[in-house]
């Protein structure tokens, strides 16, 4: 019997016990994949990309040894969902205005008139 594929899902991250095949999910208990903000709800800069990239790899890292779990894709993932509106709050992401559906979800953007 195999292993079912664990996963994570939040707003903006989702988290796979799998590999990315064009649009296909193959799955492999030895590899992570994340799936960054699936609805385009933000504007990403390549920066922003990598800051998150690496943050994933660092949480990952730390969980290096234990036992993979539900729980530890949800840890991880909520971290990187923090990370995002830590990111929105200080100007390094804004909203996509061409999302499919704009309803803020980390709060109203920020403008110079609000700060």
């Amino acid at each position: 019997m195999t292993e079912p594929l664990l996963k994570c899902t939040t707003r903006h991250v989702r988290i796979f016990t799998a590999i990315s095949n064009g649009n296909n999910l193959i799955e492999d208990n030895d590899h992570l994949t994340l799936d960054l903000d699936p609805d385009n709800e933000f504007i990403w800069e390549k920066q922003s990309i990598e800051k998150i990239q690496t943050r994933f790899l660092e949480l990952v890292d730390a969980e290096s040894g234990n036992d993979l779990s539900d729980y530890t894709l949800r840890k991880i993932g909520s971290e990187l969902e923090a990370l995002i509106r830590k990111m929105l709050q200080a100007g390094l992401l804004t909203y996509n205005p061409d999302c499919r559906v704009l309803n803020y979800s980390m709060g109203l953007p920020r403008t110079p008139d609000l700060l």
